[in-house]
C-alpha cells in the first residue's frame, strides 16, 4: 500500500470545502483495477482515532491517526497505516456446492475499554471477531525452550535461571479471538454492536441473529422473515442496526423501500414489529423500475438515536422515530438519472446498494453516487454539494471544487455531462468521523480521506 500525505491549507470552516488530506492507492497498474483489491467495507472507531477499510480479498487495513502538532496542527486529519492482516479466505461448501468468497461484506468496531482493540468483520457467511494489540516487550531467558521457540531436550537443562522483559521495535499483532459461523443460510449483509457492548446482530436477506460477543456456538433468531412457501416470497431484509442507546431497539429496512423498528422487550421473535415506516407511493409516478430504485441499500441510525437515515438508488431520506406516515427530510443524490433507469436496469447499476452516513451532530448527511462523485448535504441550511474523489485534486494544499451534472442544452464550462458520466467509477462505501469533519470514502481499490480547511 503506497501512501501519500497532501495536508490542507487555513481558509473557510464550511463543511462543504473539504481537502484532499490522504490517498491510499492499492493499484498495479494506473488504470487496471485488481478485483481483490477493491475496497468493499470502510468504518471509523468509536474515538476516530483508528479507520478500518475491507477489501474483496479478505484483507482489513487499519490506519491510526497521528497526534496535533503545535506547529502544524493541520496534520491532524492524516492517517498513517497501523495493522494489516487477512481477515477471511476463500472457502467451498461442499454439501452445497457453494464457493463462499473471501470479501468483506462489512466491519464493525466494539468500544474501547482496554489497550487493545477489538473490531468485528465478516464475509457472506462468518463473522470474526479480531483483537488488535500493541507489543513493545518481549521475553528472553526461558528454561523449556531456544530463544528461536524450538524447546529444548530435558537432558539439555542443568540450570535453572529467571526469564526477563526486554523493550523491543513496537509491533501490532491482530489475533483472532472469536469466529461466529454456520447460523445463516443466505448472505450476511449487516452486522451491528449493540448499545450494551455483549451483544451483536448479524443479518442476512430472511434472518436476523443475535449473537453474544463470548459465545460462538450457538445464535438466537430474533427476525425470521422467511415464507413456508418460497414462491410466496414479496421481500427482503436489506440492511439492520442495533439503537445507539436503547439495547433493546434495533430496526431493518427492507427492499419494498419500508423500515420496520423493532422492540426485544415484547417478544423473543420480532415477527410483529413496533412501529411500520413508509411512504405511500404516488400512483401517477409508478413505473417498471418502482419497485427497485425504491428498496432501501443502507440504514443509519442518526448519533442521538432521533432519527434514522435510509439510502435508496436515487435519494436519502430522514425518518423521525416519531412519525412513521413518511419523512421529515428527502435529499435528491442523482434525480438526474431517472431518465437513464433504462440503460442503467441494462447493465444492472440500477442494483448499486449506496451507503450512507451522519455527521458527529447529526447536521449533516453524506453519499455516494457515480464518475466518483460524493453529495454532502447540510440539514440546518438545507444546502447541499457534489464532490469528485479524483486523482487530480490531490496536490498539496489544493482545495476540492464542487462539481455539477448537466442536464443537456448548453454546458457550462465547470459542468459535467450526464451523458458521459462514468459509471464504473462509483463511491459505495463511505464513512464520517464521530467527532471531527473527516470523511472516507473508496472509490474502487482506493480510499480518500478529506476534511474540512483548519486555520
Amino acid at each position: 500500500i503506497d501512501l501519500a500525505l497532501y495536508p490542507p491549507k487555513g481558509g473557510a470552516k464550511a463543511v462543504q470545502k473539504c481537502l484532499a488530506s490522504l490517498h491510499i492507492g492499492i493499484l498495479t497498474t494506473e488504470n487496471v483495477h485488481v478485483a481483490a483489491d477493491i475496497i468493499s467495507a470502510v468504518e471509523f472507531s468509536v474515538s476516530g482515532e483508528l479507520l478500518a477499510t475491507g477489501d474483496k480479498g479478505g484483507r482489513v487495513v487499519i490506519f491510526q491517526r497521528e497526534p496535533e502538532r503545535k506547529r502544524r496542527p493541520y496534520l491532524r486529519g492524516e492517517y498513517n497505516v497501523y495493522s494489516t492482516f487477512q481477515s477471511h479466505e476463500p472457502e467451498f461448501d461442499f454439501l452445497k456446492s457453494l464457493e463462499i468468497e473471501e470479501r468483506i461484506n462489512k466491519i464493525r468496531w466494539l468500544p474501547h475499554q482496554n489497550p487493545a482493540h477489538f473490531l468485528l468483520s465478516t464475509n457472506d457467511k462468518t463473522v470474526k471477531l479480531w483483537k488488535i494489540s500493541e507489543r513493545d516487550k518481549r521475553a528472553e531467558g526461558y528454561n523449556l525452550k531456544e530463544e528461536d521457540g524450538r524447546v529444548r531436550e530435558p537432558f539439555r537443562i542443568t540450570s535453572l535461571r529467571v526469564p526477563v522483559v526486554l523493550p523491543m521495535e513496537l509491533t501490532v499483532e491482530a489475533s483472532l479471538r472469536r469466529t461466529f459461523a454456520n447460523a445463516h443460510t443466505y448472505h450476511i449483509h449487516s452486522i451491528s454492536v449493540n448499545s450494551d457492548h455483549e451483544t451483536y446482530l448479524s443479518a442476512d436477506d430472511l434472518r436476523i441473529n443475535l449473537w453474544h460477543v463470548e459465545i460462538t456456538d450457538r445464535s438466537f433468531t430474533i427476525v425470521d422473515i422467511k415464507p413456508a412457501n418460497m414462491e410466496e416470497l414479496t421481500e427482503v431484509i436489506t440492511a439492520a442496526e442495533f439503537h445507539p442507546q436503547q439495547c433493546h431497539t434495533l430496526a431493518y429496512s427492507s427492499s419494498k423501500g419500508s423500515i420496520r423498528l423493532c422492540d426485544m422487550r415484547a417478544a423473543a421473535l420480532c415477527d410483529n414489529h413496533a412501529k411500520f415506516f413508509g411512504e405511500p407511493e404516488d400512483p401517477g409516478s409508478r413505473s417498471f423500475f418502482s419497485e427497485i430504485i425504491s428498496s432501501i441499500s443502507d440504514l443509519k441510525f442518526s448519533r442521538s438515536g432521533r432519527y434514522m437515515l435510509t439510502r435508496d438508488f436515487l435519494s436519502v431520506k430522514v425518518w423521525d422515530l416519531h412519525m412513521e406516515a413518511r419523512p421529515v427530510e428527502t435529499y435528491q443524490v442523482h434525480e438526474y438519472l431517472r431518465a437513464k433507469l433504462c440503460f442503467l436496469y441494462e447493465n444492472d447499476c440500477i442494483f448499486d446498494k449506496f451507503e450512507c452516513c451522519w455527521n458527529g451532530s447529526d447536521s449533516a448527511i453524506m453519499s455516494g453516487s457515480y464518475n466518483n462523485f460524493f453529495r454532502l448535504f447540510d440539514r440546518n441550511s438545507q444546502r447541499d454539494i457534489t464532490l469528485e474523489a479524483s486523482r487530480d485534486a490531490n496536490k498539496p494544499r489544493a482545495t476540492l471544487k464542487p462539481r455539477r451534472v448537466s442536464m443537456g442544452g448548453k454546458r457550462q464550462r465547470d459542468e459535467v455531462s450526464v451523458d458521459s458520466l462514468d459509471y464504473s467509477r462509483k463511491i459505495l462505501h463511505s464513512a464520517w468521523h464521530p467527532t471531527d469533519n473527516i470523511i472516507a470514502v473508496a472509490a474502487s481499490n482506493s480510499l480518500y480521506i478529506f476534511q474540512d480547511e483548519v486555520n
